[in-house]
């Protein structure tokens, strides 16, 4: 039996008045995070995403230093076919002041483990153009993949993903793991293709994406009739429906077979997520993930060998509570946890 008086003493004489951490894993990352006996303040300072330190690039002449990761805003959402208001995702995600720094599940410290910087936003010649845009996106991406960095992006809708693959994807089709409630491989409508239901067939048919190396999970809502690209091109579709039956373990494992050890985008939209914990994005689809089940599939894919990745549909006007922002941020997170762990990102 435990002498509770003796335990107590013990306990005082190690802790009362010592702000030393004795165990090695805390010690670790407490060194990384303390200064002087404190830390940075969540609520101070210039607001960028999940803490990271700012750095200011000019795209017409890019010096990205020594960054591994740049985290890079896209505030644009032309390409909807519903609710606008995902071009203010970036800046809401930036304004969650408390991300980390500290991931328990992966025992990593994103901020401080990599080189990276929330280095501002895309610059766009036009607000009104949706063509223009993208290419503009495409431009932005391709400059920091030639510099070697990888890009890890925040929208704006989900048709920056498309631009995003093709230079991600200029030298060789990547793999994608795509969690969403929508498969987003719709055709042209409304005289154009060029909208956020349709950037993984316009990745695929622009010879960017490995279809039979993507795996979309989540997926679920009125629009089925619309996605028929994806298993005729031999994508892995996973509904929403089959989540419960085939519980995240086994989804996990799935998807790292599919993906295997070749270069591999992470594209998530906010929407995968039950409107219940993300009403704030354009088309809400109920019956999604729960933000326990989308944390543990994103952990599960530790060690997967990740060349970018992006967190998209963030619309805060539709969320008073702000947490839709808040799932965003964690999100943006986990991407940059797992990039810790990346063969591309540890090779950089």
């Amino acid at each position: 039996m435990v002498d509770l008086k003796k335990h107590l003493d013990d306990l005082r004489r190690k802790f009362a008045d010592s702000a030393e951490f004795f165990d090695p894993r805390f010690r670790r990352v407490a060194e990384k995070i303390f200064r002087g006996g404190t830390r940075a303040a969540p609520y101070s300072g210039v607001s960028t995403f999940a803490s990271l330190p700012y750095k200011e690039v000019n795209f017409a002449a890019p010096d990205f230093g020594d960054l591994q990761v740049a985290v890079v805003g896209i505030p644009m959402d032309l390409g909807v076919s519903n609710r606008p208001g995902s071009r203010f995702g970036p800046r809401a995600v930036r304004g969650i002041e408390r991300i980390g720094p500290y991931h328990h599940v992966l025992d990593c410290a994103p901020a401080y483990d990599l080189r990276a910087a929330d280095i501002g936003d895309v610059p766009f010649a036009s607000r009104y153009r949706l063509e223009q845009c993208h290419e503009n996106i495409e431009a932005a991406i391709t400059k920091i993949v030639a510099a070697g960095v990888i890009p890890v992006s925040v929208g704006g809708d989900h048709s920056i993903t498309h631009p995003i693959l093709k230079a991600v994807g200029a030298r060789e089709p990547v793999g994608l793991i795509h969690i969403d409630a929508h498969c987003d491989t719709g055709g042209p409508f409304d005289q154009s293709k060029f909208h956020h239901g349709g950037p993984m067939r316009n990745a695929v048919l622009d010879g960017v994406l490995d279809p039979t190396r993507t795996v979309q999970i989540g997926i679920r809502g009125p629009s089925e009739y619309l996605w028929e690209f994806s298993y005729e091109s031999g994508m892995t579709v996973i509904h929403a429906e089959e989540i419960s039956g085939m519980g995240i373990p086994a989804i996990i494992e799935k998807a790292r077979r599919i993906v295997g050890d070749g270069p591999t985008y992470l594209s998530f939209d906010i929407d995968s997520l039950d409107p219940a914990f993300a009403p704030g994005t354009g088309t809400p689809e109920p019956g999604g993930l729960t933000t326990r089940e989308a944390l543990e599939l994103l952990r599960g894919l530790k060690g997967i060998n990740f060349v970018g990745g992006d967190v998209v549909e963030v619309a805060p006007q539709y969320d008073s509570t702000t947490n839709t922002a808040q799932a965003g941020a964690q999100f943006l997170f986990e991407i940059l946890s797992l990039l810790v762990f990346s063969p591309s990102a540890q090779g950089r």
